[in-house]
């Protein structure tokens, strides 16, 4: 059993605030946007205020930022 098992393993429901998050429905971890992989509510340090999603990394923040908006891609 890993610890996203069991009575404490449901995935939360979250509304994510800039710099804070609110716990809408109590659970253990949260799935990232782009890799789909569970982050525990303890680990989670991205996400996006306007997407409303959690992300597991800086790199799979970034990479959703710039599918969002591929000009950035340009940038140098």
């Amino acid at each position: 059993m890993n610890r996203f098992e069991g009575p404490g393993g449901k995935e939360a429901r979250i509304r994510y605030l800039d710099g804070d998050f609110q716990v809408l429905t109590p659970g253990a971890f949260v799935r990232c946007a782009v890799t789909g992989e569970p982050i525990p509510l303890d680990e989670l340090k991205y996400w996006s205020v306007a997407r409303q999603e959690p992300y597991a990394n800086a790199a799979a923040s970034l990479s959703r930022e710039i599918e969002v908006n591929p000009e950035l891609r340009k940038r140098g």
